[in-house]
């Protein structure tokens, strides 16, 4: 058994039991890929796959708890790069980041700025991604830090903080008949078609709650990934937008308005996160410090010591 086996194990389950995609992912052949899954099984004495023929259908119950162990020793091994890379070069390196388009174009510059005159050494590189995405890239290892909204609440092997809280804003055409209103009602909103987030991202149930608790029924007529994106179709007219608030400056927007609500969406935070157990270098924990002062790589090592405990 060796440590290739064990990465082409969790790559194979990563492309869906997809061994010719699996091989691409990391530069190899079809035919090596499979002989290297067959000698793990071989060793082990068990199947860890189903098959039909030659097909990949799923794990068994072994090679269910095979994977796990296997994505523990993995995680391991690369710690025992990083510990090694911190005595040799501690400021140079790769920072990988998955996150959501708003993310990248509205919340972090400044902190991007700063990071990169700290460590002008260090490569960024900024993963714009679904949403529902970036727990598994941190699990994988694909990404060090992930930054979105209402995507880590169920991941277990993701430590998550706090990055900012805020609340949602109504934006509309400057001659759209709500736009001169004073205090706006969501059933007055009801009344006219919405654009906003997709079910479940970017804080979507803090406006289905909000509508839910007047008894009123919106008018979802489109959806969409990015604020960039809801903003463009409202402002040609086909609804009323409802985005994160930090992608509308009321002094750069051109036809449109943010509505003045009669009662305000609640709160919505946007966490950061990175993944339980993983040693990172040192200017990964100097990022999420930028982000948030109260993460520090002590409140990380804290929080994993309560996740042990806990069980979880």
């Amino acid at each position: 058994m060796n440590l290739q086996q064990l990465r082409i194990l969790r790559e194979t389950i990563r492309c869906k039991f997809n061994v010719t995609e699996a091989a691409n992912a990391i530069y190899a052949s079809q035919s090596g890929v499979s002989k290297q899954i067959r000698d793990l099984e071989d060793e082990l004495g068990v199947s860890l796959f189903q098959r039909k023929g030659k097909r990949l259908l799923g794990l068994t119950e072994i090679g269910e708890q095979v994977v796990k162990i296997a994505d523990r020793l993995l995680l391991e091994a690369d710690n025992i790069k990083q510990a090694a890379s911190q005595f040799s070069v501690s400021d140079r390196g790769i920072l990988e980041i998955a996150t959501t388009h708003t993310q990248a174009r509205y919340a972090l510059p400044e902190i991007i700025l700063k990071f990169k005159t700290l460590y002008p050494n260090v490569r960024l590189v900024l993963r714009q991604t679904n949403p529902r995405d970036i727990a598994a890239q941190l699990a994988d290892g694909s990404a060090d830090i992930g930054i979105a909204t209402d995507v880590f609440g169920e991941a277990e092997d993701v430590l998550s903080f706090p990055y900012y809280t805020w609340q949602h804003v109504v934006v509309a055409p400057s001659d759209h008949p709500l736009a001169n209103k004073d205090n706006v009602s969501f059933e007055d909103i009801a009344e006219h078609p919405v654009i906003t987030y997709e079910t479940g991202l970017t804080g979507r149930p803090r406006i289905d709650q909000a509508f839910e608790e007047c008894n009123a029924v919106p008018d979802v007529v489109m959806t969409a990934l990015d604020a960039d994106i809801i903003k463009t179709y409202a402002q040609m007219g086909l609804g009323l937008g409802i985005i994160a608030p930090m992608a509308f400056d009321p002094e750069k927007e051109t036809g449109l308005k943010a509505l003045k609500l009669a009662t305000p969406f609640a709160p919505s935070v946007t966490n950061i996160a990175l993944r339980r157990g993983r040693l990172h270098r040192g200017y990964v924990y100097r990022f999420l410090e930028l982000c948030n002062p109260s993460v520090t790589e002590r409140a990380i090592r804290d929080a994993e010591a309560q996740r042990d405990r806990a069980g979880q």
